[in-house]
This record gives C-alpha cells, structure tokens and sequence, in this order.
C-alpha cells in the first residue's frame, strides 16, 4: 500500500486494491465503507469509480415537479411521509384535473424542459383513465419531453385497483407516453425495519418485480434508498447489494439517488436530520457498491446545495436538475429552494472542478440552438 494514499483507516487497504482492479466489492466490504472513520478515505475511493465511469463530467437537467394528487390509502401507514391526506376534504390536500395538469405543465414548454416528473398518493377513486389522458395529453402537447411518472408503488396500486397486471398496466401507460419510471417506494429494504416505517406497504420484493417487469419490456427505472431513519449499516448495505443484484438481471436502472429523511412533520419528527457526513458517506458507498450502476445522483433537494457540490467529488456525477416545484421533501421540512437556475447549477458544478453536462433523462447530452433544443444520443 502506497503510504501517501489519502486513506488512513488500514481496514479501507484491502477495498482500495479492488478498486484499483475494479473488483466487485462484498457486503462485508460495504460494511467498512459505513463504520469507517476515514470519511475522506472512502470519498477518495469513491471518485476513483466515479471517474472511471463518468471522468470529469457532471451532469443535470432542466426538468419541472408536478405532483398530480397527494390522497393516498397508506396517509396512516407511511410514518415518516409528510406528503400524504386521507382524502380530498382533509387540510392539505389536493388533485389535479387533467386539464388543470396539461396547463401546469405548459411550464416545461416555456422554460424549455427536456422531462417532467410526476408522482402522487395511492388515491382510491381516480380511474385508470385518468392517468392515461394525462400522458396522451401531454404527448400531443409536448412529443419530445421525456415523461418519468408513478413509483413502483403506485404501479402496483393501479394493478390491485383496476384488476390488471403489472405487465398490462405498464403496457398500457406506455402506450399513452410514459417514458420511464423513477425510483421512490423503495425506502429501505431490509423486512424488519421497512414493517416500522411503512408497515403495509408494498414488499421490497414487489418493488423490485415492478422494475423487472418495466425493464422486460424496455421500460427505463431509476432506484432509491431512503436513509436517516431507523436503519442499521447492515440494512443499507443489503438494499444497494439487492439492487445490484436486480440490475445484474434485468439491466434497466439508469441511476440511484440516495435520498435523505426528512422528519418534520411526520410521525417520525422525533429524529434528528441526517449529517452533511451521512449524506456524503452514503453517495460514496454507494457508487462503491453499485457497480453496475452508470450514475448516481445526489439529489440537491435533499442535501441542500453546498453537500450536493461536495459530492461531486465523492462519487455522484449528477446533481439533477432545476427541478420546479418540488413539494414531497419541503412538506417534510426541506428549507432547499423549490427550484434553481441552469446558471446557478453550472456555477455550483464548474466551482466543484466538474464539466457540466445538460441530459436528458437516460443521459442523452442535449444541444441547445436559441429556443430550440436536440438529443445528442449518448455513446
């Protein structure tokens, strides 16, 4: 071992030589990576994979949040969500019309967005068709921008309520413009501790048959871990080697973004906020871990702005985007700003070192000519 190695924890030696030979590392390996005090040791680790996969890049997009309905079945269940209602009439909650949704979304037209985002509660009464006139509507306004909507959960909603299968009801949404799926529900996988904070919920083993089907038939996921709650090193570490192992099957994840707990507001406020170190530790063992994972998001949101530049040297290569609107995290307490400038994420990325990149949603770069932009499909 090289003595001038910026890594002072003997036990992170053996990681750096299967870093170094791009081995893949093991659930023990994850654990040293979480109990290590040499925070700076794994960040260094982290961006040697980082640059190996993504070199000085740093990508972002220029995307909008519109959240259709926060009525969910699961309000009483979810006890660290500060985003579900029990139903219409409670303080608090809202839906969209499908019209009052396609006029929102004029917004990404406007502001030249190359992707929407949307997800919702587990609503008991909206109809199928609901969801599919709010795709073809925004596909005949809007063909080239890229429609990432409903969680895993809220697909499997939409099978139990409206007696389809999974496999029919992504069919079906495809068809109407969906474009990909991204990653929230997962929370954390390990049984015991997801029965705590979501008792009720779908499995992590219907989470993760949801994405299989998705990638199956060529439908492109995100994945998430949600951390900072009652989890144990152990649980985080057994939810990234799932997913790894997921992707290893059905190759189809184009992304993960850890994602930070927020307790205000929920039934779980009693806990303290994660550290900026928890967030920064998590973004590395993560790209350490998910191996077969072409990016990692650090969702800025969540970390704020100053964290999420420091992660860019700490694995991430993606600090998302000007997001707009974003109501899920700032319900639980988020003090982040709803959105930003592509001017304010360049400054934050160029002052980190990087060279930043406008995406699409599968990380196709995008060119921009004056008012009109293009995919340069990536390589």
């Amino acid at each position: 071992m090289n003595k001038h190695l910026p890594i002072t924890d003997a036990k992170l030696h053996p990681i750096y030589d299967k870093v170094q030979a791009a081995e893949r590392l093991s659930f023990e390996d994850g654990i040293t990576l979480y109990e290590s005090p040499d925070i700076t040791g794994v960040g260094f680790l982290a961006n040697i994979a980082r640059e190996r996969k993504n070199g000085n890049f740093a990508y972002y997009n220029i995307n909008q949040h519109i959240d259709y309905s926060n009525v969910c079945i699961l309000h009483a269940r979810c006890h660290f969500c500060a985003f579900a209602r029990k139903n219409i009439e409670t303080e608090g909650a809202w839906e969209m019309s499908v019209d009052e949704f396609l006029d929102k979304a004029m917004y990404a037209i406007d502001n030249g967005c190359t992707e929407i985002h949307s997800v919702g509660g587990l609503h008991p009464k909206l109809p199928f068709e609901y969801y599919l006139d709010m795709l073809r509507g925004l596909k005949k306004r809007m063909p080239q921008v890229h429609l990432k909507f409903f969680t895993a959960v809220e697909i499997h909603h939409f099978s139990r309520i409206f007696k389809m299968s999974i496999k029919e009801v992504l069919v079906a949404l495809r068809e109407a413009g969906l474009d990909s799926l991204p990653g929230g529900g997962a929370e954390i996988f390990a049984e015991e501790t997801r029965d705590k904070i979501c008792p009720g919920k779908l499995s992590a083993e219907g989470w993760l048959d949801v994405h299989r089907q998705a990638h199956e038939i060529g439908i492109p996921t995100n994945a998430t871990m949600l951390y900072g709650h009652l989890e144990t090193d152990a649980d985080r570490v057994d939810h990234l080697i799932r997913l790894r192992e997921q992707q290893d099957e059905s190759g189809g994840f184009a992304t993960f973004i850890p994602l930070a707990f927020h307790p205000a507001n929920t039934r779980m406020a009693y806990l303290p906020s994660p550290s900026g170190l928890t967030d920064l530790r998590n973004i590395a063992a993560s790209r350490l871990l998910l191996d077969n994972f072409p990016h990692i998001k650090v969702y800025w949101i969540m970390t704020g702005l100053k964290v999420a530049q420091v992660a860019l040297s700490l694995g991430a290569d993606d600090i998302d985007g000007t997001v707009m609107e974003e109501k899920i995290t700032h319900m639980a307490g988020a003090s982040t700003p709803e959105s930003i400038t592509v001017e304010e994420i360049i400054r934050l990325i160029r002052e980190a070192g990087k060279i930043p990149i406008e995406r699409d949603t599968l990380y196709n770069e995008i060119i921009r000519e004056g008012n009109r932009w293009y995919r340069k499909k990536a390589a």
